[in-house]
């Protein structure tokens, strides 16, 4: 078992990864920026190490600098949770170089997968389904055009190193696919320092399908089912549920043994989750994350496993701890991200917490690093707080998640708490219809009335 796990991150999820390493008597080091100084995973960890300002930059992205604390440590192994160097391909093999377990998946299959258009040309030689597109990279304006008669509209424009939105573009009609272009090409220079983009057909009103696997790296793999990450703003996720309540058993089965297939082929170590959008009853593949997910924390209700712990195993050479016949689905999970936002405009909202109460009960889980007097800081994302509900079905976890919504206090600072109380006052989520566009439909709605 691994002796010492620098945490190369902050917030709940380093706090996440604390306690999985001392379920496992594994020592841990925080590292911190000084706006983290007085942060909860550095009051948490057996030591803590000062990596530089507050900018990310100089601090949760400087590898030399995560390097030296390690080096000051002693730490044999890191963990990068998920955001600033998670699916960094170089961090993966500058810790190699330095004989420092990176716990997660290789450096070559970090860069196999975070390139989308070399994903998906991998992902369709290992035979999962893929959204229909160009074939790689658009160099041109005249390529596009081409690719656009082949797949016809409409077709989403891509970063092909991108992430979170940026670099994506809609193109409805012909008339608007240059100007889209270039805008998406523009964006994704500006985001990713890399311009290049690609093309695939856009599929109208998909759901956003996620499958979460674990691979021990010589070939043996499962898969833990699917969540539903469909309610989104801005191609950012908001609300997930498991398992999806439009998904049959047989629906459920095929898909999860095609993507532990691939991953089994792949040889893949560690977790990791592959992502699609499911749209007349098929599945399209449009990504791949090689970490752990936010939303990881569904699916270890309705499974009642550790995903951090089977990394913190998976990356000491042990064997998976279950097989694909022992994974059962118990109830229904369903998750809230709760950011420090204002609401409607969603802008930040860093600042003071006065009062801090969080909800309990049978199947109530928070995973927050807040507490009262803790100052948000501007820097960094503005997610505070996942709630987390677990129950024997969907209505009940509904009914814990409206109880544990109204017991939750965060006060001092705005957060988005209250679209929660919107969301699932609505027919369409009560009943599982909703869809990618679903949640960006209802708050213009809301402000069109407001306005009249």
């Amino acid at each position: 078992m691994l002796k010492k796990v620098l945490i190369a991150n902050r917030g709940e999820i380093a706090l996440r990864i604390i306690r999985a390493c001392k379920d496992l008597k594994i020592s841990t080091v925080a590292i911190h920026s000084t706006a983290d100084t007085n942060s909860m995973h550095v009051r948490m960890a057996d030591e803590s190490v000062c990596i530089g300002p507050p900018k990310a930059g100089d601090s949760y992205l400087a590898i030399p600098n995560i390097i030296a604390a390690c080096e000051i440590s002693g730490a044999d192994a890191v963990h990068p949770g998920y955001g600033f160097l998670s699916e960094n391909p170089k961090f993966a093999q500058v810790l190699s170089d330095h004989k420092i377990t990176y716990i997660g998946p290789s450096a070559k299959h970090i860069e196999l997968m975070g390139d989308k258009v070399t994903a998906k040309k991998t992902m369709q030689n290992l035979g999962v389904p893929c959204v229909p597109g160009s074939n790689g990279v658009i160099k041109n304006f005249e390529e596009a055009s081409e690719v656009a008669v082949k797949i016809g509209f409409p077709l989403i424009v891509k970063a092909s190193a991108g992430g979170g939105g940026k670099g994506m573009k809609l193109v409805l009609n012909n008339s608007s696919l240059e100007s889209a272009f270039k805008s998406a090409k523009k964006e994704a220079e500006a985001a990713f320092g890399n311009d290049e983009v690609y093309i695939e057909k856009y599929l109208t009103n998909p759901k956003h399908i996620e499958i979460q696997i674990i691979g021990d790296g010589k070939g043996n793999a499962v898969h833990l089912a699917e969540r539903d990450c469909s309610i989104q703003r801005r191609h950012q996720k908001i609300l997930e549920e498991a398992p999806s309540t439009i998904l049959s058993n047989n629906e459920r089965s095929d898909i999860g043994k095609i993507c532990v297939n691939a991953i089994s082929k792949l040889k893949y170590s560690g977790v990791g989750t592959i992502e699609f959008l499911y749209s007349n009853n098929e599945f399209y593949f449009i990504e791949m994350n090689t970490r752990i997910q936010v939303e990881h924390p569904i699916t270890e209700e309705i499974f009642g496993i550790d995903l951090i712990k089977e990394q913190l195993k998976i990356s000491s050479n042990y064997p998976l701890s279950f097989k694909q016949e022992d994974l059962q689905i118990k109830g229904h999970a369903i998750e809230c991200r709760i950011n420090a936002e204002k609401i409607p405009e969603f802008s930040a909202s860093p600042g003071k917490i006065d009062t801090y109460h969080a909800p309990g009960g049978l199947g109530v889980r928070i995973d927050s690093a807040l507490y009262a007097g803790y100052i948000v800081p501007p820097y960094y994302d503005s997610l505070i707080c996942k709630l987390i509900i677990h129950g024997e079905n969907r209505q009940e976890a509904i009914q814990r998640l409206e109880r544990a919504l109204s017991e939750l206090i965060i006060d001092g600072i705005s957060t988005t708490t209250e679209i929660f109380n919107i969301i699932l006052k609505n027919r369409n989520f009560i009943d599982g219809s909703y869809d990618i566009s679903w949640l960006e439909n209802l708050l213009d709605e809301q402000k069109k009335v407001k306005k009249n």
